[in-house]
């Protein structure tokens, strides 16, 4: 059996559906069992109760471990007789680990060693920048043509979640991921003004990305709920990433045995967001 913390979210959804493509047993763990549309077959169980029995792999999202405590649920773990755990990382732990310049990585790594140390089998996704990302855009694309945002040029490979749920999906069935780190992008370096016209394109309207200055745009993420340390720590990425192509990883071909999907194919599976 197969159980999947955050199943109901981008990343742990995909994983369900891949699972249960594949014929596997799987349990998915959400605040709201009730009210989750999973594939047939599928069982639900809310994520407080972390029930453990019975299953041999644990997909763990970092959001939950946050939530309800790595010590409580890496413990229920090891007790279950789970035998691997594959986490939702961040290629984020490949960065300068200073807790006031990358508190991401920080808290990624730390959690990743603490699965290291339960002793069971383990493998960790590290996934950049998230395509889904851009849906911190839908309001100003709703109320007219121009995304006011940071550093337009700045260049990511933003990776769709349907690959991390492959991927991951994958490191759960097999056995040739164990112990693995895989570093995983999109198959396309793109600038931020470039998302925003993509996203025109697909939905049908002439869109353009509008920079403002570094400050204004800290104002409005802090504003979006994120701390300011995590603001800040973005914007020194997002700076060091103006006119940089970022690398492409082969991983998700090389994982999946596919391409992975583009940032154009992205907004087609959300276009309905953002109109």
């Amino acid at each position: 059996m197969f159980v999947v913390t955050g199943a109901t979210g981008n990343v742990g959804g995909y994983v369900v559906k891949e699972l249960a493509d594949a014929g596997a047993e799987v349990l998915a763990l959400t605040r709201d069992p009730e009210a989750a549309r999973l594939p047939r077959g599928v069982r639900a169980a809310r994520t407080e109760e972390m029930p453990l029995d019975g299953a041999t792999a644990l997909f763990l999202n970092p959001a939950v471990v946050w939530q309800f405590g790595s010590g409580k649920i890496l413990e229920r773990a090891k007790e279950s007789g789970v035998r691997r755990i594959v986490m939702l990382s961040s290629s984020s732990v490949l960065q300068d680990l200073d807790p006031h310049t990358n508190p991401i990585g920080v808290r990624h790594r730390a959690l990743e060693d603490e699965v290291e140390a339960t002793g069971l089998e383990w493998t960790f996704v590290r996934p950049g920048s998230f395509a889904a990302n851009s849906l911190q855009w839908v309001d100003q694309i709703k109320a007219g043509d121009v995304v006011y945002g940071p550093y337009a040029e700045a260049q990511v490979a933003a990776i769709h979640e349907a690959d991390m749920g492959a991927v991951a999906a994958r490191a759960l069935l097999a056995d040739d991921l164990v112990g693995q780190t895989p570093e995983l992008t999109g198959p396309e370096s793109l600038s931020f003004a470039d998302q925003v016209r993509i996203i025109g394109e697909v939905v049908g309207r002439p869109l353009r990305y509008e920079e403002i200055p570094p400050e204004a745009a800290r104002e409005r993420m802090v504003g979006d709920f994120l701390t300011p340390e995590m603001a800040d720590s973005l914007l020194r990425v997002f700076a060091e990433l103006v006119d940089r192509p970022q690398a492409v990883s082969p991983e998700v071909e090389r994982i999946t045995g596919r391409p992975g999907l583009t940032f154009a194919q992205w907004v087609e599976d959300h276009v309905a967001d953002f109109r």
